[in-house]
């Protein structure tokens, strides 16, 4: 919420009116000149309804509805990013038919071990799991298989932290790390008793990243669209591997803004121009 204050904020320092809408509010769309979507943006969601209809209304909208269909769907996304040559983890995609014991075996000589699954249509971490025999692939897969017809199976990259560069209109917005916690392998971890288990979060200013970090999420956003994402990235040595591109990147006040002073200047006037 403190991020949508400063954003509001911005917004009325450079001469704008800024409103919160909810779901009720949605046939209030066509009356502004831009809609700033922060909420969850799966397809079957409302998000998805608010977004589509500024697009019909001609209102510029963040997120736009076509990279909500692309990021939403990791096999979509995915396949893009294939179609561009980012780099990304070796990748799989498998049906319902490809889920047995002897099929996990292939899987493992081609992927290695341990392998990531990926429900399609995960988000903050949730339906990614680590599976380490054929046993896990089948219970782990059929899990999955109850949300889509297709999941992902990727090659596991071993690393202390993500990279997170937030892009908007193709340019770096803020760059950051996230920590992955001690005795876990990603960065949210949710407990079976409701807790999720967050690292911590360590902005960095633009300038003072390595070129290529910035080059390899420029070509991974470009792949999507040309709105605002977030582009996780493993670096292995020197180089950079694309984990995911996500629409409705999170912007938290004191952790992904703190290195980037005009974020909220240049969301606001993407918005409007």
């Amino acid at each position: 919420m403190a991020g949508i204050m400063r954003f509001a904020h911005h917004a009325q320092r450079m001469g704008h009116r800024s409103d919160f809408l909810f779901r009720a509010d949605m046939f209030k769309i066509p009356e502004y000149d831009a809609l700033f979507i922060r909420a969850f943006t799966d397809p079957l969601n409302s998000a998805y309804v608010a977004a589509r209809t500024a697009q019909m209304y001609g209102v510029r909208v963040l997120d736009d509805p076509d990279s909500i269909l692309i990021c939403c769907d990791k096999v979509n996304m995915y396949r893009h990013l294939m179609n561009q040559s980012v780099p990304i983890p070796e990748t799989l995609f498998l049906d319902e038919t490809q889920l047995t014991l002897a099929h996990a075996q292939t899987v493992f000589g081609q992927l290695g071990n341990p392998v990531v699954l990926k429900a399609p249509n995960g988000s903050f971490s949730m339906y990614v799991e680590k599976v380490e025999n054929a046993e896990e692939f089948v219970k782990v897969g059929k899990k999955y298989f109850r949300r889509s017809d297709r999941i992902v199976a990727q090659r596991f990259v071993r690393s202390q932290f993500d990279w997170r560069v937030g892009m908007l209109g193709g340019e770096p917005l803020y760059v950051c790390r996230y920590s992955i916690p001690k005795k876990h392998w990603k960065i949210a971890t949710y407990q079976p008793d409701g807790k999720t288990i967050y690292g911590p979060v360590k902005a960095l200013s633009i300038d003072k990243v390595e070129p290529k970090l910035l080059e390899v999420a420029k070509k991974a956003a470009a792949a999507i669209g040309n709105g605002l994402y977030g582009v996780d990235l493993k670096q292995v040595g020197d180089e950079y591997i694309v984990v995911e591109v996500n629409d409705n990147p999170t912007i938290n006040a004191g952790e992904e803004d703190s290195q980037a002073p005009e974020l909220y200047e240049r969301l606001v006037r993407y918005l409007v121009q």
